[in-house]
């Protein structure tokens, strides 16, 4: 066992090594690929053999600890149930339905709603941070701006046979995969032989080519593509699916050439069709635009951040994997404002010594598996890069716990720098573990000043903060003066443009000129008396010195004025949300084997009571009302089960809807007014002496103030009723 150990050691690393030469010889030669297509071969072997002897490991291991494979999650049973108990369902069924878009029913949306709270309380509350909600359609302008119109973008293919569109890279991987797994089919065929297929299979199967075997280099090709996939983009892409001979999995039949898609759902505003807009993708331009509103209101204190949770759209390609991938969801987004001089944060030392599951970009590269670090340790060893941005990265993984994520299937991972978003100048991506792999549910980037300072520049509105100085400054700089009593009448229509011209040389976030163009002017000027100038507008004018005069001056600055850096933390609400089902389903063993449950945390859960009474007899209906009139009260969301089935069946029917608490008034509770008290997991019941000590233990329960091992100490087991 200790050699294989040693043997994954040792390859771990010598792909890192590899790895290192492969980047420095493509940095030497950039595009001469037979310069260093010798250093990738040799890394796609090496990975091969690591990849080779960490499942030997892996499988050693097992075997020594007897370990037996884990039983394949049930998705298609989850969401059975979750379709029956109308956690959600598809948007306009009746109609046929539209792929992408789903409706929440009455446990979705309690379950949302408390997510949602927690994270008001965990962030907003907990962080002091100032929330807003600002509106979903945007004028086109602004998206121009911050990116959104020229690169929010995927690349798209069709299947000429029957007009189907893909997302072109989801294409590529989920054909690559299928001749993976098809591999892994001919070697199990080869030595067990299955009988021929019969005919008339499903639809799609005649078109679909038969499980073959590849060879080693094949299975590291496609293995290195998986890997790398975000790398192809434009005609590296169109390349690819050529090479690899990409087809239709349905047809089998050639796909188009990829063509960008934007994802932006467009529309007009107003009658007129002039002034286009579009459905947001996402909340975070609000916030940067009510910046100065934001920091007046903060009465000009830096840091500070602003949140808000609302609606955002994006017209995917192909829409799939149920609520995590959808055309319209809900997002909870953190801007953090912040001074690009100081990224420390004042509550860093709360979580310093949290040991997180981080993946850096260096370890994808390497081959490298996930390590748990301290957050002090990451920003010693520059994993993460400031203290602000690993104060979050913490939090968020604290809020993904708190609401019931197993933090066994949390990582924090690191992007790579060819998969960053255009306004991202580092990136942490906190995934989690589903039966669709591991999914993206909380980004958070440093968005630098990219945001703010395109606004300002094409806005000319200066999105500055600033900070007294302990002790002042004495500057010199260039300046320039206007005389526009002159330049209008000399250029009258065209003053508009001369005037643009020397507005952009001057910064609308730092408010100094551009210094080599004044030296410039102020050479011909000095030569000629005279200066020539290319507006905006591509003309050519002439300028004199009665116009404009460059000067220098001096001055003393008190005041630093800076455009604050963004730290965001970004929530995809359905994504986390579908993960919390699965990570909370289980279903009962042994003689409950056909009970399913969702093991909501309290506090999330979307009804936190069930009140059951023994029968529909009238006698109940007084202690009933009393029990829900108390429960509303404290705010608990409770729900009362009178139906004629058995006590037991009516407790595996709201199981199945997560309700972590069960109530029962019986005949016992007529004579001396005690609750049954049940709990969801362990299915133990205490006696509870009256319906306000039930009340109140079920409110200590969901508020965190008890476990139910403290409850259980105080009240008595219930074995059955004393009706004596």
């Amino acid at each position: 066992m200790e050699q294989m150990r040693e043997a994954v050691t040792a390859l771990e690393r010598q792909v890192a090594a590899q790895a290192e030469v492969v980047k420095q010889q493509k940095a030497a030669a950039p595009g001469d690929k037979a310069a260093w297509q010798p250093a990738v071969d040799a890394l796609l072997a090496l990975k091969k053999d690591l990849t080779a002897a960490q499942k030997k490991l892996a499988d050693s291991l097992a075997e020594s600890s007897g370990a037996a494979a884990a039983p394949a999650f049930d998705r298609a049973a989850l969401e059975s149930m979750l379709f029956s108990r109308f956690f959600f369902a598809p948007a306009f069924g009746i109609y046929g339905g539209v792929r992408g878009l789903y409706d929440y029913g009455p446990p979705g949306t309690s379950l949302q709603t408390n997510i949602l709270h927690i994270w008001r309380q965990h962030f907003v509350l907990e962080e002091d941070m100032l929330e807003i909600d600002t509106t979903n359609l945007t004028p086109a302008e602004v998206l121009k701006t911050s990116g959104h119109v020229e690169r929010f973008a995927d690349y798209m293919v069709k299947d000429p046979s029957n007009g189907v569109i893909y997302r072109a890279d989801h294409l590529v991987k989920d054909v690559l995969k299928a001749r993976l797994d098809g591999h892994q089919l001919a070697l199990q065929a080869k030595l067990a032989p299955v009988a021929p297929a019969k005919k008339g299979g499903a639809k799609g199967d005649a078109a679909k080519p038969p499980p073959q075997e590849l060879n080693a280099e094949t299975i590291a090709r496609y293995e290195t593509i998986l890997d790398t996939l975000d790398n192809y983009v434009g005609d590296a892409l169109t390349k690819l699916m050529a090479d690899e001979n990409i087809c239709a999995l349905d047809t089998n039949v050639r796909v188009t050439d990829p063509e960008l898609f934007n994802l932006m759902f467009s529309t007009q505003i107003g009658p007129t069709g002039n002034n286009v807009g579009y459905l947001r993708p996402e909340t975070a331009q609000g916030h940067f635009l009510n910046f100065k509103n934001l920091y007046q209101y903060n009465q000009e204190s830096m840091p500070f951040a602003s949140a808000s949770i609302g609606r955002s759209f994006r017209n995917e390609i192909s829409p799939r994997q149920g609520l995590l991938r959808v055309r319209e969801f809900t997002m909870a987004e953190i801007e953090h404002f912040v001074d690009p001089l100081k990224k420390d944060h004042p509550r860093f030392h709360e979580v310093a010594d949290l040991s997180l599951p981080l993946w850096s970009a260096d370890a994808q590269m390497n081959g490298q598996p996930i390590v748990q670090c301290t957050v002090r340790d990451a920003v010693a060893l520059g994993l993460i890069n400031n203290q602000t941005l690993a104060y979050f990265v913490a939090r968020i993984y604290l809020f993904l716990v708190k609401i019931g994520i197993d933090p066994q299937r949390i990582r924090m991972r690191q992007h790579m720098a060819n998969e960053m978003a255009h306004y991202a100048q580092g990136c942490w991506d906190a995934e989690i573990q589903s039966s669709y792999g591991w999914i993206e549910c909380v980004g958070c980037a440093d968005r630098s000043a990219y945001d703010l300072s395109a606004h300002s520049a094409r806005t000319k509105e200066r999105l500055v903060a600033r900070e007294m100085l302990a002790e002042p400054i004495v500057k010199t700089a260039w300046m320039m003066d206007i005389n526009k009593a002159k330049l209008g009448p000399a250029f009258k229509g065209d003053a508009k443009h001369v005037l643009a011209y020397f507005e952009g040389l001057k910064s609308c976030t730092s408010g100094e000129w551009d210094e080599a163009a004044l030296l410039r002017l102020k050479a011909q000027l000095d030569a000629d008396h005279q200066a020539e100038i290319v507006a905006p507008n591509g003309k050519t004018y002439t300028v004199t010195e009665a116009m404009i005069a460059v000067r220098q001056e001096t001055t003393k600055v008190t005041v630093r004025e800076f455009v604050p850096n963004v730290i965001e933390p970004s929530f995809g609400i359905g994504r986390i949300l579908y993960s919390l089902l699965e990570h909370s389903y289980y279903v009962r063993p042994g003689a409950d084997s056909q009970r399913r449950v969702l093991s909501f945390p309290p506090a999330v859960a979307p009804i936190k009571a069930l009140v059951v009474p023994l029968s529909k007899s009238t006698e109940f209906e007084p202690f009933v009302r009393e029990l829900t009139a108390a429960l509303r009260v404290r705010g608990l969301a409770s729900r009362v089960d009178d139906s004629s089935g058995s006590i037991g069946r009516r407790y595996a029917r709201n199981d199945e809807l997560g309700t972590p608490f069960g109530l029962t008034v019986d005949f016992q509770t007529l004579k001396d007014q005690s609750i049954t008290l049940r709990e969801r997991d362990s299915t133990r019941q205490l006696r509870v002496p009256s319906i306000g000590a039930a009340v109140d233990a079920v409110a200590d329960l969901v508020h965190g103030r008890k476990t139910w091992a403290e409850v259980a100490a105080v009240f008595p087991e219930f074995v059955g009723q004393d009706l004596d």
